[in-house]
């Protein structure tokens, strides 16, 4: 028998990233997002990772979602879902399956995912699971447009001058 299966009720972790501390959606603001939404359906969230001022392009420094993803695929994780505000929060990467991989690792493992803040609902769905390609797609192109802005922008003086 599995472990999670011993489990009764709905057990959940969540999982936050601002890739700034003074974003719109700080990992307060998401994880209140979250709590709203586990209290309106007797989920209970057992487990927070979270990864603040990282940004999204990479894996590497993000030891919050590095840990969610290794007590996910070792097996004896005490959740049975992961709630996240929405699928930007997995990243903003060069390549897109990276985003989608995460949301895999979990689903092997039998975790459900559930992006909270998102209209399209559960990612099961299969409508559900095209908007969220489409809304991956669209975070990618908003990272590749700002690194052109970036890129773009004139230079400051150097405060020497």
């Amino acid at each position: 028998m599995d472990g999670r299966a011993a489990i009764k009720g709905l057990r959940a972790a969540q999982y936050m990233r601002t890739a700034t501390e003074h974003q719109e959606y700080s990992t307060q603001n998401q994880s209140d997002k979250i709590r709203d939404y586990a209290s309106k359906r007797d989920i209970e969230i057992v487990q927070t990772y979270s990864d603040v001022g990282k940004s999204g392009l990479s894996i590497f420094g993000r030891t919050g979602l590095q840990k969610l993803l290794s007590d996910v695929n070792s097996g004896r994780s005490e959740f049975s879902m992961v709630l996240v505000c929405d699928i930007s929060r997995w990243g903003r990467f060069l390549n897109p399956d990276e985003g989608a991989y995460c949301e895999y690792v979990c689903k092997r493992a039998g975790i459900e995912v559930t992006y909270c803040c998102d209209q399209s609902g559960d990612s099961s769905a299969s409508v559900a699971a095209i908007v969220q390609a489409i809304k991956q797609s669209m975070s990618d192109e908003y990272r590749r447009e700002r690194s052109v802005m970036i890129d773009k922008a004139p230079d400051r003086p150097s405060s020497s001058s």
